[in-house]
């Protein structure tokens, strides 16, 4: 039998539901949109705000900041449960993989293919910008980005030993002309100078160089292919990279005052760093200004590419849209954009996918920071060649068991002294063997992508 204070607190709990279903709570008029970044509501609040001004209450558009962590919860709880979802959404990869798990008419996000087709928008993008936001042959999504990547240099450092990056052509080349440089500075037996920001723990980075490569997670049938010749030999270099006696890489992570710190004081001299890396730079280490440039990216093979890509945002419109004409309209409004193309590269140094700004002037303006270079046109440049990326929900778990197959790999040199490429290969097959494997178990237990995918 419930005490005083417990009939009081289930009258109150009680009293409190009813509430909630007869107060209206009110709703505005017009379509939502979830966008996970600040920098990005500071670029689209001014054209939504012109966009509103010519269109009927019920076609105006209202920005919702969200986390990303918020963002993912909400919007595959709507998709899964009924829960509340907006009209448009901007989101990431690995937000978007997690929606196409179940059966191709599940998928919450509307199929674009034909409109895109339709309109001739597929032709005017940059071709592989689609590729993460594509599942079983459909689109989902309009790519905002390309995220080409370079090698960013101290290049007052490298300039003052008399190196010329332009005769690098290969990652060999990078370690054989560049090796030098790893040094004891202040004399107590330690190396204190690295050439390379990369370690085994970061699996991103060994994916991007794997893409590079032409291996792949995940082949263009989204059929699981982490055990390849390519992927072994990528995980083998980094790996002789990062152990041993004559390791040239170092851990100096990105947004990070220890990595920022390692990066000023010269510790690390090159870092992978994708065109929306380049904003973060100016604004957190304004001390490097003029004293970093940007060179391709050391190809695996000569004539190889000398890109690759890391990260993307897309805008979806989930199925259960108000009106899709009007959220469609707003949608290229937004992101086809020649402003939002040059306000996105000011703020953010990211180019734009759609092919026919890529003649705008804004990407031949000359970087202080980064040494007088048009660093603008040297990511245009890398932009039609970034790999394509196969969207699978399983790649986050590819993700964590390729950092074990790195970490265990590591040991392995470090227990049996064997550090280069040549003696590590045998044993990165046999790992990524296994780690395939593993992943492909997971894979299994879904039926619905069994069925799709031989």
């Amino acid at each position: 039998m419930l005490s005083p204070g417990g009939w009081v607190i289930s009258a109150l709990a009680a009293l409190s539901a009813i509430v909630l279903v007869l107060w209206p709570i009110p709703q505005k008029e017009g379509l939502v949109f979830w966008i996970f970044a600040k920098s990005h509501q500071r670029l689209y609040s001014p054209m939504t705000v012109a966009w509103n001004a010519t269109q009927q209450p019920s076609d105006r558009v209202h920005i919702l900041l969200l986390s990303g962590g918020a963002l993912q919860r909400r919007l595959l709880s709507g998709f899964l449960s009924g829960t509340p979802l907006p009209d448009l959404v901007e989101a990431y990869a690995q937000i978007v993989a997690q929606a196409f798990k179940g059966p191709l008419e599940d998928v919450g996000f509307v199929d674009l293919t034909d409109i895109l087709q339709a309109e001739g928008i597929i032709e005017r993008i940059n071709a592989p910008s689609f590729a993460p936001w594509t599942s079983r042959g459909r689109i989902f999504g309009l790519p905002h980005d390309v995220h080409p990547v370079l090698l960013a240099y101290r290049a007052d450092l490298v300039e003052a030993a008399r190196i010329d990056v332009a005769a690098i052509e290969t990652w060999d080349d990078f370690v054989r002309l560049l090796r030098p440089l790893v040094r004891d500075v202040d004399g107590d037996g330690y190396p204190d100078r690295y050439l390379l920001n990369i370690w085994e723990t970061n699996p991103e980075l060994i994916e991007s160089l794997m893409l590079q490569a032409g291996g792949s997670f995940f082949d263009a049938e989204e059929r699981l292919v982490m055990d390849s010749d390519i992927n072994a030999r990528v995980l083998a270099t980094v790996v002789s990279w990062t152990t041993g006696p004559d390791r040239i890489a170092v851990n100096a992570p990105e947004f990070d005052a220890a990595g920022n710190k390692m990066r000023l004081d010269g510790s690390v001299l090159f870092s992978l760093m994708p065109d929306w890396l380049t904003s973060a730079w100016r604004q957190d280490l304004p001390q490097l200004a003029g004293k970093v440039k940007l060179m391709p990216l050391p190809a695996w093979e000569r004539g190889g590419r000398r890109t690759t890509v890391m990260g993307g945002t897309m805008l979806g419109i989930p199925k259960r849209v108000k009106d899709f004409d009007s959220a469609w309209r707003y949608a290229k409004e937004l992101y086809l954009s020649p402003d939002l193309a040059r306000a996105l590269f000011h703020t953010t140094g990211i180019i734009s996918p759609v092919k026919r700004h890529w003649t705008d002037p804004v990407y031949d303006e000359p970087s202080a920071y980064f040494g007088g270079q048009r660093y603008g046109r040297l990511y245009i440049a890398a932009a039609p060649d970034v790999p394509p990326r196969t969207s699978s929900p399983y790649k986050a778990l590819a993700q964590i068991k390729m950092a074990d197959s790195a970490l265990a790999l590591k040991a392995y040199a470090t227990q049996s002294g064997q550090y280069t490429v040549a003696e590590l290969l045998p044993e990165a097959r046999r790992l990524l063997a296994q780690a395939e494997a593993q992943v492909r178990a997971q894979m299994q237990r879904n039926a619905f992508l069994a069925q799709a995918r031989p």
